[in-house]
């Protein structure tokens, strides 16, 4: 799917605020709500949107401690590392799952109840399994993620530094 700057400002507006009306978004981008209805339902079909999320403060649901899980692999071979990522994506604990290149090869991001909980996800879940020949836990005292990702199409260059 080729974007366009309509198809840029429907982006840019939901990541600001997902909640918007479809014709609060048709106002925003100067359409008509059926038009940009459609819009938007192009952009889901393509896969360029993939979802509408809420951000809950993990205390308030029993989430007491995060962390980074850094992961190096018994085997590199394709199938060793999908069935593992397989298995961390369908972990409740597990938020995020990167492959990454260096001296490890995937990075866990897991919340959890408490340091027993940790425990028994880090040591009993995720070191135990096969494919795994080490890991080291980093626990996370604070972060901040941009919610929005930058919109460089259309021609538009990171900004210079």
């Amino acid at each position: 799917m080729t974007l366009d700057r309509i198809d840029f400002g429907i982006i840019a507006a939901l990541q600001k605020d997902g909640r918007l009306s479809n014709k609060e978004l048709a106002a925003e981008v100067g359409l008509a709500p059926s038009s940009c209805l459609q819009r938007v339902r192009n952009l889901r079909e393509a896969g360029v949107l993939r979802g509408v999320h809420t951000r809950v403060d993990p205390a308030a649901v029993g989430v007491g401690i995060e962390a980074m899980l850094s992961l190096r692999l018994r085997d590199h071979a394709r199938t060793v590392a999908e069935a593992l990522w397989n298995a961390l994506v369908a972990m409740p604990e597990v938020m995020r799952v990167y492959n990454v290149s260096g001296a490890d090869d995937m990075l866990v991001h897991v919340a959890v109840r408490d340091v027993e909980h940790l425990r028994a996800v880090a040591w009993d879940e995720i070191a135990a399994r096969s494919e795994v020949v080490h890991l080291e836990t980093a626990l996370i005292f604070a972060h901040h993620a941009k919610e929005a990702l930058p919109l460089y199409g259309l021609g538009r260059a990171a900004p210079a530094r």
